[in-house]
Parts: C-alpha cells; sequence; structure tokens
C-alpha cells in the first residue's frame, strides 16, 4: 500500500483488504494478511498427485462492502498454493470456467513442451485442460499465471496465479510450516476507482502500473509473526513494476533461494530487486513484541524508468511477546555444481528494443531457435531501449555479469528470470532441459507484459542433440489462432 492519503484513510476506517478480522494498525495496516489455501493432495491408488483447478469469474471486497469483479482459481481472486515433491507425479484437470480462451503455464517448470501452458496450449471456454509429469528438478519456488497469446497482461491482472512449491528431500533443513514460519508474498501492484474496481488501461510503454500494492490480494495487511525466524517466499506478480524489498529499519535478512532453486550459501542482504516473475526466498530474524514494516524502496536515480520508481509500505509485521525458536539457516544450502558451460559453447545474442527481439515480433508460426536436449549455452541479452527483463522456459541459468560485472551476491543462483535495466548488456550460463519435440515450441520473452503482449517473445525447440540442422523452422498456424 503506498502513502496516499486517500487509501490511508480507508484502511483506518477499516475499509481495506480482503480479509477484515480485527487486528493492530500500523500506518494504515488494518486487515490480517490472506494466505493462499495450500493445495497438496496425496498420491493417489496410481502413484498420482492429482489437482483440480478451476478459472473463473467472481466478485472480490478488496474494499468491504464494494464487490468488484475479478477472476480467480478454485475462488474469486489468486488462486491455491501448490506444493508437490521431487519425483512425484503429478496431474491436473484445469477448468476454464471465465468465458475466454485462456492458458495456464508453469513458470520455471522442467516439463515436455506440450505441457508448458504456453501461448499454444489454449484452453478453450467451458473445456479441461489435463497436463501430466514427472517433477523432476530440486525444491524451488515456482509459480503459474495465464499466457494467453495477447492476453496475458489481462488475465494476471484480473487475478489468474498462485504459487507453485517444490520439496526436495534432500534440501536442508530450513523453515516449511506454511502461513507459520514459511510465509507465501505475493506482491501486486493496482489501480483502483472510486468505486474500488481495479482500472484496466494496458496502453503506453509498460501498460498499467499501479499507485496501490496488494500483497496475496490484501489492503494494507499484518502479520502476527510467531516464530524467531521467518522464511519469505517473494513473488513479483505485477505486470510491469519493480520492486526493491527490504525492512523499514534496514535490517539485514538472509537470501537463501532465487526462482529455480537454492543458492550454495546464505547471502546477507538488506534490500533485494524483484522484476516482474522473479521469486526470491529470504530469511528474517524477530525478537519478541516488536513491529517492523516490510517496504519496498524504488530507484531514485535519473536513469530509472518509472516502473522503477516509488515507494511502497507492503506488510506490517507484528511479533508476539513470546516466539517459538526456529533453528539459524544452515551455512551449506545446495551442494549442486553451478552452470558452467564449456569454454567452446554456442553463444547466443538477443537485442532487446521496444516490443521487438532481434528485431523481429512474435511469430506463433516461427521457430526462432532450435537447442540440443542437455544443452550448456551462453545467451547474451542486449538491451537498448527502456527496462526491460528476459525469461526463458524449461531452463535454468546463472547470471554471469550485467554490464561486464558480476551481479549482486544473491542473485547468483539458479535462476529463470532476470532483470534487464535501461541500456543493459546481460549474460548468462543457460541449461535446458532434456524432454524433445521438434514441433512443440517453448518461448523466451520480456515478463513486463505489456511488452510480451506486444510481441516481445521468440520460440526455440529442444530436439534430440546432432537432429538440429534437420528441424523445419516453420510451423501450421494454430488453430484457435487462425
Amino acid at each position: 500500500m503506498r502513502r496516499r492519503s486517500f487509501l490511508t484513510a480507508l484502511a483506518l476506517a477499516g475499509l481495506a483488504g480482503c480479509d477484515t478480522a480485527a487486528g493492530p494498525v500500523t500506518s494504515g495496516f488494518g486487515n490480517r494478511l490472506r494466505i493462499p489455501p495450500l493445495l497438496d493432495p496425496p498420491v493417489d491408488a496410481s502413484g498420482v498427485r492429482r489437482f483440480e483447478l478451476a478459472l473463473r469469474r467472481g466478485q472480490t471486497e478488496f474494499l468491504p462492502g464494494r464487490p468488484v469483479d475479478t477472476w480467480g482459481i478454485n475462488g474469486t481472486y489468486l488462486g491455491p498454493t501448490l506444493r508437490a515433491r521431487r519425483g512425484d507425479r503429478v496431474a491436473f484437470a484445469v477448468a476454464n470456467r471465465v468465458g475466454d480462451p485462456t492458458t495456464l503455464h508453469w513458470h520455471g517448470m522442467r516439463l515436455p513442451a506440450v505441457m508448458d501452458g504456453g501461448p499454444h496450449q489454449v484452453i478453450a471456454p467451458d473445456s479441461i485442460w489435463s497436463p501430466e509429469w514427472t517433477i523432476d528438478q530440486r525444491a524451488a519456488t515456482c509459480w503459474y499465471h495465464p499466457h494467453p497469446h495477447e492476453q496475458t497482461a489481462r488475465h494476471v491482472y484480473r487475478g489468474l496465479a498462485g504459487l507453485f512449491l517444490l520439496d526436495d528431500p534432500d534440501a536442508p533443513e530450513l523453515p516449511r510450516q506454511y502461513g507459520v514460519d514459511d510465509i507465501p508474498v505475493i506482491i501486486q501492484d493496482k489501480r483502483f476507482d472510486q468505486r474500488g474496481a481495479m482500472i484496466e488501461s494496458f496502453d503506453g510503454t509498460f501498460g498499467l502500473t499501479g499507485d496501490t500494492v496488494l500483497v496475496n490480494g490484501t489492503l494494507g495487511p499484518f502479520l502476527d509473526i510467531t516464530t524467531t525466524r521467518v522464511r519469505f517466499r517473494l513473488l513479483n506478480a505485477s505486470n510491469a513494476r519493480i520492486y526493491g524489498v527490504g525492512f523499514a529499519d534496514r535490517r539485514t535478512f538472509q537470501v537463501i533461494a532465487t526462482d529455480s532453486g537454492l543458492l550454495p550459501a546464505p547471502v546477507d542482504a538488506d534490500r533485494v530487486v524483484l522484476s516482474p516473475g522473479e521469486r526470491l526466498e529470504i530469511v528474517a530474524e524477530f525478537t519478541p513484541g516488536e513491529q517492523v514494516l516490510l517496504r519496498s524502496t524504488g530507484d531514485t536515480s535519473d536513469g530509472a524508468n518509472a516502473i522503477e520508481r516509488g515507494d511502497f509500505d507492503l506488510v506490517s509485521l507484528n511479533a508476539e511477546p513470546r516466539l517459538r525458536q526456529v533453528p539459524p539457516v544452515p551455512a551449506v544450502l545446495s551442494t549442486e555444481p553451478p552452470i558452467h558451460p564449456a569454454p567452446n559453447a554456442r553463444v547466443r545474442r538477443f537485442v532487446l528494443t521496444g516490443f521487438e527481439i532481434n528485431h523481429r515480433p512474435m511469430d506463433l508460426t516461427r521457430i526462432d531457435e532450435v537447442v540440443p536436449a542437455g544443452a550448456q549455452e551462453i545467451w547474451e541479452i542486449d538491451n537498448t531501449t527502456y527496462t526491460h527483463n528476459f525469461h526463458i522456459h524449461d531452463a535454468a541459468f546463472r547470471v554471469l555479469q550485467v554490464n561486464g560485472a558480476e551481479p549482486e551476491a544473491y542473485l547468483r543462483g539458479p535462476k529463470d528470470t532476470v532483470y534487464v535495466p535501461k541500456l543493459a548488456k546481460v549474460r548468462l550460463a543457460v541449461r535446458f532441459g532434456t524432454h524433445t519435440d521438434p514441433r512443440t515450441p517453448y518461448m523466451y520473452h520480456c515478463h513486463i507484459l505489456r511488452h510480451e503482449d506486444q510481441g516481445m517473445m521468440g520460440q526455440f525447440v529442444v530436439v534430440a542433440p546432432g537432429t538440429e540442422d534437420g528441424v523445419s523452422r516453420q510451423l501450421p498456424a494454430p488453430a484457435h489462432h487462425r
């Protein structure tokens, strides 16, 4: 929530948030932080963990007494937090009840291209999509959201998104009691009219940027802290805005994971930057009875774009008088070797302009890159214009350089989305998956959703090594896009 008199007055009057439970009011924070329900079904007799998701329209009271139209998954706004384990066979029944064609993309997952949920896997209205795959990756905080061609910004903004947590039996002991010492923090900016309805205006350079922030769909939230250490899973689920997250008192916390998994060791920080689609896991310490704000502070440099500016208070954290002890974060979090391509690794270069990659807009019938399964390559991203970021489906990467220098220490873990500031050059070491399909592409794109919808996206297929030259670069136009 931004410090604006209108919304502060509403919050102080109890007219804010999705949950109106009584609680302390700190800087207008009078609404208990909503914790999305956890969907963790048991493995059935056939050895499959089955999830049922219904995408539907509804109404949500961001301001109590003022119901407004929203979209949600198994509810009226946002979706449940999904949980699965490495080695699980997972199956989904995704029912589209929103009335428009859409998709559901599993952001951060390693899976066959036909299960990816990109613009080629459209779910028609009143139909059910049934993807199924085996979880074969380490512990990570992933998420899911629509990815329909040219309509992603609208569908995500209306509320179709949720977290997808992956556990690994080999992971170290970390806080993991969901909603207690393991807290989801889904950050989204909105713009409301006087009725409390979300304003939709997706034009302009960056599309819609809001002046008010929701966390987990809650306006003006507070959270009661009951343990000495808390793990926060941060997700920037906004359409375009970039956040600099830290605490109002500038306390140091530990970053333990980036998009695609755990860091080798915890890294101390007092502020972390998240562009749309990025996730970070942090662990913070608390003392009995204290009160502190989780905040976002904007970039004040002359070169910052509008989406990088602005200060927002996110959540008021109120520690109980007595706290349960939680052990310190282990000194070693992961022993997985970093992604390290060979000296003669393939180098691919991508130039980012306004709404294009390599001077070409997105074409659903064109294959832009052909990648051998299991390859480790260097991808160089050259941003020649205003702020962007870059996401690669079904791949993990290590950020080697930003403008010729090593990235911040907390960004040196495995990732799938990278912030690319204005006029910056980023060098990535990318490791691709092993699922092959010469006719079904994965995507790479800017995750500023206005840019993605306007065509700042490309396609690649993963094929058996040695067969790259025989792959057609043309695909038939999908029937639902003709």
